[in-house]
C-alpha cells in the first residue's frame, strides 16, 4: 500500500493534476487488494482475532469495486470518485498494517494506535462515498452494454440483470455502513479509554 501511495504522489507531481491518477496505480492496486482475500482465511483459521463476517464483507466489497466495477467498466476509471476510495483505502491500510507490525514487535507508538482508531472517522465515509459514486457512474454504461447480464430465453432458464444487482449493492450500504461505523466507534472508545487508564495508572 505504500507502493500505491508513492505511485499516486509521483503521478500527481508529474501531471500536476489529480485527475485520472488511477492508471498510475492500477496494477499494484489490483494485486494488493486481491491479495487481501487471504485476510478472510487468516480470520477463519484464528491467525488474526477479527470477525470473519466483518472482514469478509470489507474485503469482498473492495475486491468487487476493484474488478467488477472499476476494471470492468473502463469509462469510470477517469472519475474522481475512484481516486476518492483509492486514497481512503491506501491511508487506512498503511496505518492498519503499521499498527499490526509494531504490535508484533511489542513496541506500538501511541500515535499509530490513535491514528488506527481515529482517522477512520473521516476515511471510512470518504471511501464509502467514493465507492457509491463510482458504482453510480457505472450504471449508465452497464445498462447500455448489458455487462454481465443474462437474458431469457436460454437453456438454463435463468436471467440476471447486473444493472439491478449494482443498485441493490448500493442499497445494501444503507443498513451495513452504519453498523460497521458504529462498531468501529465502539472499538475506538474501548481501546483508547483503556490506553488512557494505563497511562494514569503509570
Amino acid at each position: 500500500w505504500l507502493v500505491i501511495a508513492v505511485g499516486l504522489v509521483r503521478a500527481y507531481l508529474a501531471k500536476g493534476s489529480y485527475h485520472s491518477l488511477y492508471y498510475s496505480i492500477e496494477k499494484p492496486l489490483k494485486f494488493f487488494q486481491t491479495g487481501a482475500l487471504l485476510e478472510i482465511l487468516h480470520c477463519a483459521f484464528g491467525i488474526v482475532p477479527s470477525s470473519v463476517v466483518l472482514t469478509a464483507f470489507q474485503v469482498m466489497s473492495r475486491v468487487f469495486l476493484t474488478w467488477a466495477v472499476t476494471h470492468s467498466v473502463k469509462e469510470v476509471q477517469t472519475e474522481d470518485s475512484v481516486l476518492l476510495f483509492v486514497v481512503a483505502w491506501t491511508i487506512t491500510e498503511i496505518i492498519r498494517y503499521s499498527f499490526y507490525t509494531f504490535s508484533l514487535l511489542n513496541h506500538l507508538p501511541y500515535l499509530i494506535k490513535w491514528a488506527r482508531y481515529t482517522l477512520f472517522i473521516v476515511l471510512y465515509p470518504m471511501g464509502v462515498s467514493g465507492e457509491l459514486l463510482t458504482i453510480y457512474a457505472a450504471l449508465p454504461f452497464v445498462r447500455q452494454s448489458g455487462l454481465y447480464s443474462i437474458s431469457l430465453p436460454n437453456k438454463y432458464n435463468f436471467s440476471f440483470d447486473y444493472y439491478t444487482f449494482l443498485i441493490l449493492v448500493m442499497i445494501s450500504y444503507i443498513p451495513i455502513f452504519p453498523q460497521l461505523y458504529f462498531h468501529m466507534l465502539h472499538q475506538r472508545r474501548k481501546v483508547l479509554s483503556r490506553t488512557e487508564e494505563l497511562k494514569k495508572s503509570e
